[in-house]
């Protein structure tokens, strides 16, 4: 399978998602072929990996440019293509029967598949142009996933913040690609890696560290623009545990590790990342104490998670390539699991605030088991994988006396034992709780996805080689640019980062124990809710619409003089600035001095233009502007171009007739209300925009002419266009188009001016009767 092919059969698959949704009954669960499908083909991928290969697959996309559709598959997109599609399996299969019977679940199917398809080119892209566009569509298609109940204002208002957001930062992220591809002339991913010593020296690569990060902190929600991601759990569950946890909110993790080898060395990589992602691990652990909707728990939880993964990539070495390697990987089993679990719950028992729960395991034994698997994961017990993540992540402080950092990621882990015992044992263990709906297992569509999600958890964690030895290693070799010496296993003797992880148990279960305390504390800081990012948003919001009011007041007034009047102004004022910065002033002079006649029509032109300006009725006006017409015509024609002047002396003939019978009919009474100072005011502007329309004129005539396009035009008029008068030639077959066009504007205003003078008439005939 090559990488174009994946995309063609996700293209394929926007067809068969909605047909299945619209067959309904049991042909639902085939909107996950396709995924099935491409997990398959992505493992096929997999030889190819270990044997230190890249394939690869590049088409010229804007050769001028130098930006082409290119692919490629090395370890670290591999392992983001098999956890996007491995469980976006499991998410269509459990959106199948989760979602069974929603009105829009056509269109729901038709954003999930584009979503994927998005996230599969932006891992796989190796363009960063390519990159961008995917990055911009994931976005898009987040915010139509989010919002896919939207006649809740809530779901309405996540789903623009989380676009919003997301799409500011990719804006940033254009900047960073913009200020790289041209200072490297190049947009190859892969070349660009090569080179980092390249990149390194360019005077931008400050601003460039400083935009990619931001563009990567607004998709992963990290500190102060995580907000989106909890409040984006109004989505239904299916989205949530396949945006929001295992692949979208990673794309901007990607991206930071991609980019890793070129900016490891830079100090203020380092510092961005590592303190950033310190930052939002805390944030992320504190907000996470004091929620209890389960799915807000697990979304404050992601960004305790995504904080980590940004902090790993930021400290050096190949120990933390392989931690940030396998901590994602764990991550996104037991994370998709939970979420899984979470929206099992709130759709049997009606409800997913923890504290309204208990003793669901009575009534719902295999989510019960699944939910536990995850839990056990999460908190990184022995056995599992995320033991053997949260290993390598106190493995790498250790080997780098990073002090700081281990003490986070200490609390972040106990925070962690705390969510997932909040999840587990709150709600599946302890006395029953009566819910609103009579609680039970799900079925086989539902439960597929935690089950696996779970069981795989153990398995790897078991035996994490499997999962190290086939592909984590080398995504952490394209991570560091280096291969790690260091191997996934699930036991490496009794040492200071068995200690550590012994601690964060004993910490984690004992805030557990008194969570509700601790909650309840958490709960009354209000100062959180008041001074945090959300009430910024909100607040920055507000003050862009009293902006826009305020600017519409001030520009919008209703009147079309003061309309034209302020253009006017710019166009005249404008002018001179951009001569003087084009190269000052010129004026054009022939051998003999200015030419006589030119001389006599110039001055016609200005008592004819005084006339027009200094005329008190229609009539006098439209005469005069008649004789700015003809002194036009007489210009071409004494600089030959007789053919001009004839039409233009044709046109000012019919133009004076035709809009003398106008005026004549109509009731022009009212004189002109301006004051003086108003008409002082528009003579500035008048007198202002006629010496700049002078100075740019002048100086274009300066400019030696270049004749090629004429010569073109003589030539080609008799034998092309059978035509010797070349403005007829001109307009009708080498500007045809333009022409057509020109022709159907002045059509459609003739027809509206019909329109409008049929209706007065009716109403006119209506008052005599």
């Amino acid at each position: 399978m090559r990488p174009m092919d994946i995309l063609a059969l996700v293209a394929a698959s926007l067809l068969l998602a909605p047909l299945a949704a619209w067959l309904g009954g049991r042909s639902s669960p085939l909107v996950a072929a396709v995924p099935a499908l491409l997990f398959a083909g992505f493992l096929a991928f997999l030889p190819d990996i270990r044997a230190g290969a890249a394939p690869s697959e590049v088409h010229s996309w804007i050769p001028s440019l130098g930006i082409d559709v290119s692919f490629r598959i090395d370890g670290l997109s591999l392992l983001f293509a098999l956890l996007i599609t491995g469980i976006g399996t499991l998410v269509f299969l459990y959106a199948s029967a989760y979602l069974q019977g929603h009105e829009r679940l056509p269109r729901f199917y038709v954003a999930l598949t584009l979503f994927m398809g998005a996230m599969l080119g932006a891992v796989l892209a190796d363009d960063l142009v390519l990159l961008v566009v995917f990055w911009e569509l994931t976005s898009l298609t987040s915010f139509l996933l989010i919002g896919t109940t939207p006649e809740s204002a809530e779901a309405r208002r996540s789903a623009q913040q989380g676009l919003l957001v997301t799409v500011a930062g990719g804006l940033a992220l254009l900047a960073a690609v913009i200020l790289l591809g041209s200072g490297l002339g190049t947009y190859s991913i892969s070349e660009i890696l090569v080179r980092g010593d390249a990149v390194a020296a360019l005077p931008a690569a400050p601003a460039i560290v400083v935009l990619l990060a931001i563009g990567a902190f607004a998709k992963s929600a990290q500190v102060p623009l995580h907000s989106w991601l909890p409040n984006a759990m109004v989505a239904p569950t299916p989205v949530s545990a396949f945006l929001h946890s295992a692949t979208m909110v990673k794309l901007g993790v990607y991206l930071l590790a991609r980019f890793n080898p070129v900016f490891e060395g830079y100090e203020l990589w380092t510092l961005l990342l590592t303190g950033v992602g310190g930052a939002t691990m805390i944030a992320g652990a504190v907000l996470a104490l004091r929620e209890t909707d389960l799915k807000r728990v697990l979304a404050y939880s992601t960004v305790v998670s995504l904080g980590t993964l940004v902090l790993l990539i930021g400290l050096p070495g190949e120990t933390s390539a392989l931690a940030f390697a396998a901590f994602l990987f764990g991550h996104a089993l037991y994370k998709a699991c939970l979420f899984l679990v979470a929206g099992i719950v709130d759709h049997e028992t009606g409800t997913r605030d923890s504290t309204a729960l208990g003793g669901l395991r009575h009534a719902m034994p295999v989510t019960a088991v699944a939910a536990g698997l995850g839990a056990m994961s999460m908190a990184g017990l022995p056995l599992f994988f995320g033991f053997v993540g949260k290993e390598l992540i106190y493995e790498t402080g250790l080997e780098g006396a990073a002090l700081l950092a281990l003490a986070v990621a200490l609390v972040a882990n106990a925070a962690m034992v705390v969510v997932a015992g909040v999840v587990a044992v709150r709600c599946f263990l302890g006395p029953r709780v009566e819910t609103l709906a009579p609680a039970h297992d799900p079925g086989f569509r539902m439960l597929a996805g935690p089950v696996v999600l779970a069981v795989l958890g153990l398995v790897f964690g078991i035996a994490p080689w499997i999962a190290g030895d086939g592909l984590l290693t080398f995504a952490a070799q394209e991570i560091s640019g280096r291969r790690a010496d260091a191997t996934l296993a699930l036991w490496h003797g009794f040492t200071p980062a068995l200690a550590l992880s012994a601690l964060t148990l004993l910490i984690g279960v004992a805030a557990f124990l008194r969570w509700d305390v601790l909650r309840g504390a958490l709960s009354r800081i209000r100062q959180i809710d008041a001074w945090g990012p959300d009430r910024g948003y909100d607040a920055l919001l507000l003050g862009l619409q009293r902006i826009a009011v305020w600017q519409t007041n001030a520009i919008q007034t209703g009147s079309l003089r003061v309309y034209v009047g302020r253009v006017l102004t710019i166009v005249a004022f404008a002018g001179a600035p951009a001569l003087y910065l084009l190269g000052g002033f010129a004026f054009p002079l022939t051998d003999g001095g200015w030419l006589r006649p030119d001389l006599v029509l110039a001055a016609a032109l200005i008592v004819a233009a005084l006339a027009v300006v200094g005329a008190r009725g229609f009539v006098a006006g439209i005469v005069a502007a008649g004789m700015v017409g003809f002194a036009v015509a007489l210009l071409f024609l004494l600089n030959g171009a007789p053919d001009l002047a004839f039409t233009q002396f044709s046109v000012e003939a019919i133009a004076i007739v035709i809009l003398l019978a106008i005026v004549g009919r109509l009731p022009f009474r009212q004189q002109d209300a301006r004051t003086r100072p108003q008409r002082l005011r528009d003579g500035a502007i008048a007198v202002g925009l006629g010496v700049s329309a002078t100075c740019v004129l002048l100086t274009v005539l300066a400019i030696p002419f270049d004749g090629r396009l004429s010569d073109y035009f003589r030539v080609a008029s008799v034998p092309e266009a059978h035509g010797r008068n070349l403005v007829n030639v001109i307009l009708v077959d080498f500007r045809a188009l333009d022409t057509l066009g020109e022709i159907s504007v002045l059509g459609l205003a003739a027809m509206a001016a019909a329109a409008v003078v049929a209706g007065v008439r009716r109403r006119m005939s209506e008052k005599r009767t």
